[in-house]
């Protein structure tokens, strides 16, 4: 070590390069890691929000919460230790007063005794008709607050936001929780009471021990990968994330490679004083340690910060566990690449060098 930083003391130009170089690499993996980390919980949020371990849908409704329609009588039926219903309905929805602030939401209908009954951060618990908890993001991105009015685009039913919950997005949509009477208004209007209920899923906590015919048990953690586009999305970004991890392991053993053919002579030299090439590689793989832990560490800190300035609307969720396993893996790998180096170093003959 003592070497390795002697000579990006004396070089300082250089190895500030080196380092400016793995800096931007790891810099945009972290970036990228944190949009997709956070798109993907923005997809899953209100399912993770549960605490659930399966769904009970409808079994022609190819595992699609959107698609599943079920007798909620049938709830009686199921086995298992905790049980809740749930009505999921797309809807938009503009504040009464601003008829230009439109947002695509995704209402979840459910019975507030019921273990899927979401925290309540400000405000309180729907109680009445026409009341809704809303997803803490439509206040501070949408300019809604507690008391607002808002309707439904579709059928313009009128409805109050009287709390707000956190953590609660489906399919990137912020989630607005109502009873299930409430829920028949956003999805028939005027004509609510004439239909009759049909809910899209019965939530489950523990094993199901027993169900009614007509009806596909699916584990929560198959249903969040059946999401539309979740797993694309997920794998899409990884590919991207894994070929970047790679590249900057290449980038900074080319690096290091060339740097070293540019001092055979002098590590020709060394050897001729006696200094073996175990120790001249140990020094170059020091470098190189320090080289890379120096790049990766700068860009995780300006990767956090830029997280905290970055507008609500951006999806972006910094994870540190997941961060500091892409850290470890990008410094171990660049040193690998380094490796490479250390072959040349043994191979370099004195005699030869000094002439």
């Amino acid at each position: 070590m003592f070497l390795a930083l002697n000579e990006i003391r004396y070089a300082k130009l250089r190895y500030t390069l080196v380092i400016g170089v793995m800096f931007l690499i790891a810099y945009l993996v972290f970036f990228l890691s944190g949009l997709a980390y956070g798109l993907a919980q923005e997809n899953r949020m209100a399912v993770d929000k549960w605490e659930a371990d399966y769904l009970l849908l409808s079994d022609k409704a190819n595992d699609s919460l959107n698609m599943s329609m079920i007798d909620p009588e049938m709830i009686e039926q199921v086995e298992a230790k905790e049980k809740a219903l749930l009505v999921q309905a797309p809807a938009i929805i503009y504040q009464v007063e601003d008829q230009d602030t439109k947002e695509n939401v995704s209402f979840f209908g459910i019975d507030s005794q019921q273990f899927i009954t979401p925290n309540i951060i400000e405000g309180e618990l729907f109680s009445k008709k026409g009341e809704v908890v809303a997803d803490i993001s439509l206040k501070k991105s949408g300019g809604y607050s507690l008391g607002d009015q808002i309707k439904i685009s579709m059928n313009d039913e009128k409805m109050t936001i009287v709390g707000f919950t956190d953590n609660a997005k489906y399919s990137v949509s912020p989630v607005l929780y109502t009873s299930l009477e409430t829920i028949q208004q956003v999805r028939y209007g005027e004509m609510a009471e004439k239909q009759e209920l049909r809910v899209n899923a019965i939530i489950t906590r523990g094993q199901i021990t027993e169900k009614p015919d007509g009806l596909s048990k699916i584990a929560i953690g198959d249903f969040i990968n059946k999401l539309p586009g979740y797993n694309a999305q997920v794998l899409t970004f990884g590919f991207m994330i894994g070929f970047l991890v790679i590249i900057a392991a290449v980038v900074i053993g080319i690096f290091i490679y060339v740097l070293t053919m540019q001092k055979t002579a002098i590590f020709g030299v060394m050897k001729a004083q006696g200094i073996s090439s175990r120790y001249i590689a140990k020094s170059v793989i020091a470098q190189t340690f320090f080289l890379a832990t120096v790049g990766v560490f700068t860009g995780l800190v300006l990767t956090i910060l830029s997280g905290l300035v970055l507008p609500e609307t951006v999806p972006f969720q910094s994870n540190l566990p997941f961060f500091a396993g892409i850290s470890l893996l990008m410094i171990v790998i660049a040193i690998v690449g380094a490796l490479f180096s250390v072959r040349a170093i043994v191979k370099i003959d004195p005699l030869k060098v000094i002439g």
